[in-house]
């Protein structure tokens, strides 16, 4: 991809978290955990899904998508994260600082996609079991997974094409602790107003639609749990969707506010406004492998035997 000389800086200054640097040292180490955390379990995860021929169903093909994002979600940002707490490697060329923008908010549209088609699963699973296997089939669960590729590939390429035409002034100092897009906009001179509305209206169209359809699933879920007989089986659908639902805010909520915040929250402690940021990019990373894998009966056994031998 080649950048316009005359409006392209040959690189940007990330910060880290503005109001804490003191600080910034030891935030790292458990960041660098969480890290390590989120990467030991999306690739064990990925391993045990390919290796073992009985997890080759729909539902574990949709969680090694979830894996395989969320690795590249965390990696595109946290050794860049980690070596300007404990390094002071601050600076970024002009043309990383774009294809990282562009790796966070397409596979986290991506994320928001997976998530979706996950909870469709669940209501099939669920709600349709006779039909279950007719509807995903191995060609469905794949058009799936690429129409979530697909979509975020397609939604944040022309928000990179804009942030890349436009012109920079002054120092160039980004006061986060990766290239967030508005965070990028902010140092641009002339009307950036396009990039801006741009934004707005693909991230609350995409969550706002995605977290709708998820809700209603899961709404259709629960109302078909009631339904059971059994009360320990009510019990564990109960604890099932809880956990499913507590992930997907955990993604969502953090999310939103983190972009809302860089247009309209100026009264939040900048600080504040940049941990979450950065915890977004971690905490769902981290624990979508203990609650969507160990949380299942199989992946549970498959990792215990694997600990025993």
């Amino acid at each position: 991809m080649s950048f316009p000389n005359h409006s392209s800086p040959s690189s940007f200054i990330l910060t880290g978290i503005p109001g804490l640097e003191d600080a910034q040292f030891w935030i790292a180490f458990p960041f660098c955990t969480m890290y390590f955390m989120a990467m030991l379990g999306n690739i064990t995860l990925l391993l045990l899904i390919r290796m073992d021929p009985s997890l080759h169903l729909p539902m574990f093909h949709f969680l090694s998508m979830l894996a395989a994002i969320d690795l590249v979600l965390t990696t595109s940002t946290m050794p860049k994260l980690l070596s300007i707490f404990w390094f002071h490697s601050h600076e970024i060329d002009f043309e990383g600082c774009v294809a990282q923008m562009f790796f966070i908010h397409s596979f986290s549209t991506m994320e928001s996609g997976v998530l979706l088609t996950m909870a469709f699963d669940r209501y099939l699973a669920i709600c349709k079991p006779l039909r279950y296997s007719a509807i995903l089939t191995g060609l469905t669960v794949a058009k799936l997974g690429l129409a979530a590729a697909v979509r975020g590939i397609a939604i944040i390429t022309p928000l990179t094409c804009m942030v890349t035409s436009l012109s920079y002034c002054g120092p160039h100092i980004i006061h986060h602790s990766y290239c967030e897009h508005m965070s990028v906009v902010k140092l641009a001179c002339g009307d950036t107003r396009p990039n801006s509305i741009y934004g707005i209206t693909v991230a609350t169209v995409v969550v706002g639609s995605d977290s709708i359809l998820i809700a209603v699933s899961y709404v259709l879920i629960l109302r078909e749990v009631t339904n059971v007989s059994s009360r320990e089986a009510r019990l564990k659908s109960f604890g099932t969707c809880g956990s499913h639902i507590s992930v997907i805010l955990l993604f969502y909520v953090p999310g939103l506010f983190s972009f809302y915040i860089q247009r309209w929250g100026q009264r939040v402690p900048a600080h504040l406004h940049i941990l979450v940021a950065d915890l977004y990019l971690l905490v769902p990373p981290m624990l979508n492998p203990l609650i969507y894998g160990m949380r299942t009966k199989l992946i549970r056994e498959r990792v215990l035997s694997l600990l025993w031998q």
